[in-house]
């Protein structure tokens, strides 16, 4: 069966040019890194111009400048790789879309309310597997982010993304998650029409869905907004991407009434790739190239496709009942706790 005969509903395809344009933004750790481009580019254009033989100086240049690129990236704080991960020249869903796959059929609505544009689904093929992809995008310029709400889903987007899992799960289809979101959006209407209930619906769907499920968190992994299509057989996160249970300007407000300690509170957040692999939370890290995916964007999707495929094929070799029955045992063995008795409470209260 094709994709095409599957998709009984409204459908439009994703087309989506992933150059850049746009000038290169320039993180704040980044300025040294700055200065060095700054330098290769004007001995080029001096090169040109003068007709001078700058090669050993320009080999220089480029050695010191990668050394730096390494050093720098291999020694993020938690706080710039959450600047990384919110990097405007990141790539998105829809960006990923365009570079691994073959085609992209969009499914909209969820057929209660509208159609939320932070949350896309559609029926796509990613390598060799017909797949159910669903994932946030936050938009590129500013008509785009304001029409996806900057990627903050309200309760119409969880729906629709769970209405296509459930299609996926009669086809036979695995669904493939790609989470970049701050957060579910907590606007009054979204609370009015369930945001809590329709992402803790999705969570106890997604445990028990009869399908193999992926999810990778490909920048931004915040709170529920993340876990509403999150819950998966296999959770991976891109290198620089960032997941936790709360961002750390929220936290800091709650904890300071200002955003002045977000920086410090990352650290204690434990949010980035590296320690969440260590913690178990999730189980891949996804490279991304040297200077991060936006820097290459096309080695990124390739990164990210081998990731899936591979992932898929491992998961398809499984008995059903098995995958799911490992799944919800994954998620209810997540964390560690501690038990005593009144007798110990008191010891240590002594």
């Amino acid at each position: 069966m094709t994709i095409a005969a599957l998709d009984g509903i409204q459908s439009t395809p994703i087309l989506r040019e992933t150059g850049r344009s746009t000038p290169h933004h320039v993180l704040e750790f980044e300025k040294p890194l700055a200065k060095l481009e700054q330098q290769l580019h004007d001995l080029e254009a001096l090169q040109g111009q003068k007709q001078f033989d700058y090669t050993k100086e320009l080999r220089q240049i480029r050695t010191n400048y990668t050394a730096l690129l390494r050093k720098t990236y291999d020694n993020l704080s938690a706080w710039e790789t959450v600047q990384v991960a919110r990097h405007p020249q990141r790539p998105l869903f829809c960006d990923y879309v365009g570079m691994i796959c073959r085609e992209f059929r969009e499914i909209h609505g969820d057929r209660l309310y509208g159609d939320d544009l932070a949350i896309r689904c559609g029926l796509a093929r990613l390598g060799t597997h017909k797949v159910m992809l669903i994932g946030h995008h936050k938009g590129r310029d500013t008509k785009e982010r304001v029409a996806c709400n900057f990627g903050l889903a309200h309760p119409e987007g969880y729906r629709k993304a769970l209405r296509c899992m459930k299609l996926a799960e009669k086809f036979g289809l695995p669904v493939v998650s790609l989470i970049d979101t701050p957060g579910a959006y907590p606007g009054i209407g979204a609370e009015e029409r369930g945001q809590a209930e329709s992402i803790a619906r999705n969570m106890m769907e997604m445990s028990r869905l009869r399908t193999p499920i992926l999810a990778v968190v490909l920048g931004e992994g915040g709170s529920g907004g993340a876990l509403g299509i999150g819950v998966a057989d296999r959770v991976a996160m891109m290198e620089f991407a960032w997941y936790s249970v709360i961002s750390p300007e929220a936290c800091s407000a709650i904890l300071f009434k200002s955003n002045e300690g977000a920086a410090q509170l990352a650290e204690s957040l434990k949010l980035t790739s590296k320690h969440l692999l260590k913690f178990g939370v999730v189980d891949s890290v996804v490279p991304e190239p040297l200077g991060g995916a936006h820097r290459d964007p096309r080695t990124a999707a390739h990164n990210l496709e081998q990731f899936i495929t591979k992932a898929l094929r491992d998961l398809k070799r499984c008995k059903i009942e098995n995958v799911v029955a490992r799944r919800y045992e994954k998620f209810r063995n997540l964390g560690v706790v501690i038990e005593t008795t009144k007798r110990g409470m008191a010891k240590a209260a002594s």
